[in-house]
């Protein structure tokens, strides 16, 4: 044997060491993988569970749900203050479930639906409290202002909608 060969068993410990390495980076993405999955799947289930105890507000409340909001306006503060929660809570179940299904057009058009009979309230609480939408996501604010548009809110302090 010269001088100048290498022994089989250096030229195949090379090859085992690359296909280790190759098996270890496919195993760490596989790893990765696994992860990301298991955080959508959880923040689809936290978007779930939210947008079901919004439900049960729909339930428990139903002059909520499908509100008399001129009766409401001069109710006493404490259902004025209920209300704003209810619709609160229906936003924030609504930035959940669109940060989960952002992609799924049903979800949109439920939120779409739910929020609708609530611009009257987000078009005069937004005139009278700016900062009120900016508690919620950027995505969330533009959902809102978006559903105005489409439904064709008025400007303050008239805040009716226009089309149904």
């Amino acid at each position: 044997m010269s001088a100048h060969e290498t022994s089989w068993y250096l030229k195949w410990g090379n090859a085992a060491q690359i296909a280790a390495a190759l098996v270890a980076a496919l195993g760490f993405t596989a790893v990765l993988l696994q992860f990301s999955e298991l955080r959508s799947n959880n923040k689809a289930t936290a978007a779930r569970q939210v947008y079901l105890a919004y439900l049960d507000l729909e339930f428990k409340y139903p002059e909520f749900a499908e509100p008399d909001y001129e009766r409401i306006k001069t109710s006493d503060r404490a259902t004025q203050s209920r209300y704003e929660s209810f619709v609160s809570y229906l936003l924030y179940a609504c930035e959940e479930a669109l940060a989960a299904f952002g992609k799924s057009e049903e979800w949109r058009y439920t939120c779409d639906t739910e929020i609708k009979v609530h611009l009257p309230f987000l078009c005069e609480k937004t005139a009278a409290d700016p900062a009120y939408l900016r508690t919620f996501s950027g995505s969330t604010q533009s959902f809102v202002k978006a559903a105005m548009a489409a439904a064709a809110v008025s400007s303050p302090p008239e805040c009716k909608l226009r089309k149904t």
